[in-house]
C-alpha cells in the first residue's frame, strides 16, 4: 500500500479499506501528525487505540507489536535520538534483520534510517502512538537520568515528592569487585541508588523492595510495618540499581537465575546502618529486598515501652538459670529485637553469653556471636555442639528450624544453660505443638520449657495529629461491636507521620508461663487450645487482650488492632485464636515453594514442603494435621494431575482440599482440573494476597 491518495493521510485509506464505521466521512490531510491522525480515526470510528492498531495490522498484513516482550539488548542498535525522531521502538534482532515497533509503517524514511543505523533490514510491527510514547520512556529513561542527574530525575517519580542530595550517603562495599568509577555511565546509577537509601533512612523504613512489575520497576518502603510506593522507574533502571547493590554486597552480578544473600553498610548523616540484601529471580528481572538494621541502638527490655505487667513477667523468665524461653511470631514481628533486649539485660559482665544466628543482625560487645554457614556445614546444630564446649551460661539460638537443633537446645537447657530462641507459630500455645511436630519428646518440653512469648507489633498513634474520640463514626462502631472496647483516640495524618496517622510501633505480647499444671498438660498430650485455655485461667493475657489494652490507654486505634490481630472467635468471656491447619506445598521450584510458605507462615498458617509427588504421598501418610494441599502440575516423576487422582481415590484424602498451581494459560485446563477433583486453580506467578485469600476460602468451604 502507498502513502495514500493525493492530499490525504494514509490512515484514511486504511480505515476505508477496513470498512470502519463512518470511515467514508473522515477528513485527514497528508501532513497531519501521526499521533493526531491516530486519535482522530480512533475517535471518529469508535475504536480504542489497541483496536485501531489491530485493524491497521490486518490491512497491512503486519503483526501487532508485543512491547512487553522487547529484548532489552537490542536498544543498542538504534540510537535514542533516531528512535525518538522516527517514534519507533526496537524489539528484537537477528544477524540480518531488526524488528521495529512503529505507528507509521509506510514511511520509507524510517526504513532507510533504521537500516543505515543498525546495519540490518527493518521489519515493522504496529503499535499505537500512546504505547510507543510509554515504551520510549521506559527504554531511554536511564539515558535521561544520565543527562539531567538523578536528583532531577527522581523528583517527579518519587511518591513522597522528595528529591534530596545524596552527598550524605556513603555506601561501604563488601566486595573487591566494586572498583567502578563513579564517572561516566555508572555515575547516575550510583547517585540514584544512594538517593533511595538515604530516603529510606530518613523515612525510618525497615525494608526496601526493588520490584519488577509488568515491564517497569517499583521501589517500595516498609515503614512501621506497612508498605508504600516510594518511586517508579523503567525496568532497565531498576536492573542497573539492583546490579549496583549486588556489587556492593559481594554478590555475583552475572548470576541472575539463583537467589542470593549478602550484606553491606551505609553511613547516612554520620550514622552507620547495616544492610541485609536478598535477591530472587522473577519472570522479568531480579527482585531485591534490603533490610535496614540500625545497629547503634542499645535497648534493654526497659527501653521497649512494654506494659509493667509484661516487663515484670519477661524479667522473671530470663531470671532462670536453665530452661528454654521461646519467642514466636511471623516475620517482622520484632522477635529478634526482643531477644537482643533480653541478652543486653543479662550482659552484666558476670555471665558468659553465646549466640548462633543466621544472619547476625546486631553486633553486641562482650558477647560471642557465631554466624551459621550452611555451605561450610556449620549449621545451627553443629554450632550448638561447639558452643556447649565453651562453658556458656546463656545461649541464644536465632531460630529452631529442625528436630536436631531443637533436641540439642533442649539438652543444653537440661544441663544448666538458659536457652533463648524463636519459632514461627501463630500464638504461644502452638509453640508446644510445633516442637512436638519436629521431634521433641513431650516430657522433655514439659521439663525444660520456662515460657513462650507470642509477639506482634502495632503502630503507635501519632502524638502530633491524634485527636480524642468524642463521637464514634460508623467504622468505629462496627469495631466496638466486634471487640467490645470504645476507642479513645482517632488518627488524622500530618506531615510528621507522612499522613499515615501513626509514628513508631510498640510490642503487644502474649506470655505463657509454664506452671506445674501446664507441665502436666504438656506431658499428657494436651492440644494447643487446651493449653491456651489453661494458661488463660492462670492469668495469661492473649494478644487480642494486650492490643485492646493499648486502645484503652489511648496509644493506638481499633483499626490498627484489626489489621494486626485479625479475626478471632469468642468463647464466653475468653478469646481463643483459631487454630489454622497445616498446608502442604508440593512444588519442585524451590523459589516458588519458599515464597508460598513464607506467605502462609506470615498469615498464621503452619506450612510444610515437598518437592515431588512421591514425597507428598509419604508425608500425608504420617502427618494427620495437613488440612490442605497446594499442588503444582509440573512435578518431576509423578505429575501433579496423577497425584491429584491418587489423592481423590484414597478414602483418607478423598475430601482433602486441593489447590492446583500452574503456569499454563490454557482456558480448558481449569475445567478439566475441577472435574478431576481440584477445589481451586491458581495461575503462576503467585500474587501473595490473592494466594492467601484463596487458601482461606478453600478451607472455609471444606469446613462448611
Amino acid at each position: 500500500m502507498d502513502r495514500g491518495t493525493a492530499g490525504a493521510h494514509w490512515l484514511m485509506d486504511v480505515a476505508c479499506r477496513a470498512g470502519l464505521r463512518e470511515a467514508g466521512s473522515l477528513k485527514l490531510e497528508r501532513g497531519t501528525p501521526n499521533a493526531d491522525a491516530w486519535l482522530v480515526v480512533a475517535s471518529h470510528c469508535g475504536l480504542s487505540m489497541d483496536d485501531l492498531a489491530q485493524e491497521i495490522a490486518d490491512q497491512l498484513h503486519l503483526p501487532v507489536a508485543r512491547l512487553e516482550r522487547r529484548d532489552p539488548h537490542v536498544v543498542k542498535l538504534v540510537p535514542e535520538k533516531l528512535a525518538r525522531r522516527f517514534h519507533v521502538v526496537p524489539l528484537r534482532e537477528s544477524d540480518r534483520q531488526i524488528v521495529i515497533a512503529t505507528d507509521d509503517p509506510l514511511n520509507d524514511e524510517i526504513e532507510r534510517g533504521i537500516a543505515f543505523a543498525s546495519g540490518r533490514m527493518p521489519l515493522f510491527e504496529i503499535a499505537s502512538p500512546h504505547a510507543l510514547d510509554a515504551e520510549l520512556e521506559r527504554v531511554f529513561a536511564l539515558s535521561a537520568v544520565a543527562a539531567r542527574g538523578p536528583a532531577c530525575a527522581a523528583g517527579p517519580v518519587s511518591a513522597s515528592g522528595t528529591a534530596m542530595s545524596d552527598d550524605a550517603v556513603h555506601l561501604v562495599a563488601r566486595s573487591n569487585a566494586d572498583n567502578a568509577s563513579e564517572d561516566g555511565e555508572d555515575a547516575p546509577v550510583i547517585k540514584l541508588t544512594n538517593l533511595i537509601l538515604r530516603n529510606a533512612a530518613h523515612e525510618r523504613a525497615s525494608d526496601i523492595h526493588f520490584e519488577p512489575v509488568q515491564g517497569s520497576g517499583t521501589v517500595r518502603f516498609r515503614v512501621d510495618g506497612v508498605m508504600h510506593v516510594h518511586m517508579r522507574m523503567p525496568l532497565l533502571a531498576l536492573s542497573r540499581i539492583v546490579a549496583r547493590i549486588k556489587v556492593t554486597s559481594g554478590l555475583d552480578i552475572a548470576d541472575h537465575l539463583r537467589p542470593q544473600d549478602g550484606r553491606s553498610t551505609i553511613s547516612v548523616d554520620g550514622a552507620n546502618i547495616d544492610l541485609r540484601v536478598s535477591t530472587v529471580p522473577t519472570r522479568d528481572a531480579e527482585k531485591c529486598v534490603i533490610r535496614l538494621l540500625r545497629g547503634s541502638t542499645n535497648e534493654t527490655l526497659g527501653d521497649l515501652k512494654l506494659t509493667e505487667r509484661d516487663l515484670r513477667t519477661l524479667r522473671s523468665l530470663i531470671a532462670h538459670r536453665n530452661g528454654v524461653v521461646v519467642v514466636t511470631g511471623p516475620t517482622g514481628s520484632g522477635k529478634t529485637t526482643t531477644l537482643y533486649s533480653m541478652i543486653r539485660e543479662l550482659n552484666n559482665g558476670e555471665t558468659n553469653i553465646s549466640t548462633v544466628e543466621d544472619p547476625i543482625e546486631y553486633e553486641l560487645a562482650g558477647i560471642t556471636q557465631m554466624q551459621v554457614e550452611t555451605k561450610r556445614d556449620f549449621t545451627f546444630a553443629s554450632a550448638l555442639r561447639a558452643i556447649l564446649r565453651q562453658d556458656p551460661d546463656v545461649i541464644l539460638v536465632g531460630e529452631i528450624r529442625d528436630g536436631e537443633t531443637a533436641a540439642i537446645a533442649v539438652q543444653a537447657s537440661m544441663t544448666g544453660h538458659l536457652v533463648l530462641t524463636t519459632l514461627h507459630t501463630n500464638d504461644a500455645a502452638s509453640a508446644i505443638a510445633r516442637l512436638v511436630d519436629i521431634g521433641v519428646e513431650r516430657p522433655a518440653i514439659s521439663a525444660t520449657m520456662r515460657g513462650v512469648v507470642a509477639q506482634r507489633l502495632v503502630r503507635r498513634a501519632c502524638p502530633h495529629c491524634a485527636e480524642k474520640v468524642r463521637e464514634t463514626n460508623e467504622d468505629e462502631q462496627r469495631l466496638m461491636r466486634q471487640y467490645g472496647v470504645t476507642p479513645v483516640v482517632r488518627t488524622r495524618g500530618c506531615p510528621r507521620c507522612a499522613q499515615t496517622g501513626f509514628q513508631g510501633r510498640m510490642a503487644i505480647l502474649e506470655i505463657l508461663v509454664v506452671t506445674p499444671a501446664l507441665q502436666e498438660l504438656i506431658s499428657r498430650g494436651a492440644t494447643a487450645p487446651e493449653i491456651q485455655k489453661a494458661a488463660m485461667a492462670a492469668g495469661m493475657r492473649t494478644l487480642r487482650a494486650s492490643a485492646l489494652q493499648r486502645v484503652v490507654d489511648g496509644e493506638t486505634t481499633l483499626q490498627e488492632v484489626e489489621r494486626v490481630v485479625g479475626e478471632t472467635m469468642e468463647d464466653g468471656d475468653k478469646v481463643v485464636r483459631e487454630e489454622l491447619p497445616r498446608v502442604l506445598i508440593v512444588e519442585d521450584d524451590a523459589v516458588c515453594r519458599k515464597v508460598a510458605r513464607q506467605q502462609l507462615i506470615t498469615n498464621g498458617f503452619d506450612a510444610a514442603e515437598c518437592a515431588t509427588g512421591e514425597e507428598a504421598l509419604a508425608r500425608l501418610q504420617i502427618d494427620d494435621r495437613i488440612g490442605l494441599v497446594v499442588l503444582d502440575l509440573g512435578l518431576p516423576g509423578m505429575q501433579g494431575d496423577e497425584l491429584l487422582a491418587k489423592l481423590r481415590q484414597s478414602p483418607a484424602t478423598a475430601s482433602l482440599p486441593i489447590i492446583v498451581l500452574t503456569g499454563s494459560a490454557d482456558p480448558d485446563l481449569e475445567v478439566r482440573l475441577m472435574e478431576e477433583g481440584a477445589d481451586d486453580y491458581i495461575r503462576k506467578p503467585l500474587e501473595p494476597r490473592r494466594f492467601v485469600t484463596r487458601v482461606r476460602a478453600a478451607l472455609r468451604r471444606a469446613a462448611a
